[in-house]
């Protein structure tokens, strides 16, 4: 048997986590002196209300190697096969984490796979090693598909000020400037280990169209596989994104989900985003 496990920043509900037989290891955030692990002991709902009142921004840990290293031991004594899609290294130590555990548990059937992403499209990536598993796939096999299709996986995002990503050293300073001007609007993208300011307009509407500007730049959507659309806080500006992949593509509806406190932390209330595969170059 092939378990599937991720880490709390693909955002998935817990719900259809355990529906879908998915495994998570748990990111923490940090309140000052209380810590509470993202997804269990909080949900995104109650982060961003913290958030408001918060007097100094929370800061966030990876989980440590003993968490990974229970679940790894658990397969292990069960005969299964783990394979692992993780928040991008380059953002977090959670690939490190689940190394330092594969090492100690000394079994040959435990696969890591970086995302080189995250929330989104993390768990875009999580749902298409479900799918591999459901087809029959072996465990190498997935591995090869994943790190494979991950090439063509992208994140594009809207967020409401630059000063998250900034103050959490996500974002040059350079980029939070030129993006805070004169009521400019950023978007973000995240694709393969590279996080950064992908265009930016005035004013929301604009945005929006620099976002679907960017999908077609990219290549397109690929209508095999679903789209995912999140927000933090509240769902405001997500409407657009199911508007344009419906009615402009004609596409199935999207996942909607809410964007959990650890990548929330990063991108600050009132952002809103789309993840999807694009169509691979031929």
């Amino acid at each position: 048997m092939i378990r599937i496990l991720t880490d709390s920043t693909a955002d998935f509900p817990a719900s259809e986590a355990a529906a879908l037989g998915l495994r998570v290891v748990p990111l923490q955030v940090n309140f000052g002196d209380e810590h509470y692990r993202d997804g269990i002991d909080l949900t995104p709902e109650a982060f961003f209300e913290m958030l408001e009142q918060a007097p100094k921004l929370p800061t966030t840990s990876q989980p440590s190697p003993e968490l990974f290293l229970n679940e790894f031991e658990d397969a292990k004594a069960a005969g299964d096969e783990v394979i692992c899609v993780l928040l991008a290294g380059f953002l977090s130590g959670t690939v490190q984490s689940a190394q330092i555990a594969k090492a100690e548990a000394e079994y040959d059937g435990i696969y890591i796979v970086d995302s080189k992403t995250a929330t989104l499209a993390e768990q875009l990536l999580v749902r298409r090693a479900i799918q591999r598993v459901q087809q029959g796939f072996t465990a190498p096999e997935i591995v090869a598909d994943l790190e494979q299709a991950r090439e063509n996986l992208h994140l594009f995002a809207l967020v409401d000020t630059l000063k998250y990503l900034h103050k959490g050293g996500r974002l040059p300073t350079a980029a939070a400037i030129a993006g805070g001007l004169l009521g400019i609007k950023p978007v973000i993208g995240l694709q393969n280990e590279k996080l950064g300011m992908a265009d930016k307009a005035r004013g929301l509407p604009g945005a929006y169209v620099a976002i679907f500007k960017q999908i077609d730049k990219v290549g397109g959507i690929d209508e095999e596989w679903p789209v995912c659309v999140g927000y933090t806080g509240k769902k405001q500006g997500v409407e657009p994104f199911m508007r344009y992949v419906t009615n402009n593509l004609h596409l199935q509806k999207p996942l909607l989900f809410p964007i959990g406190p650890v990548i929330g932390t990063h991108a600050g209330p009132g952002a809103c985003g789309i993840a999807f595969f694009a169509h691979p170059e031929q």
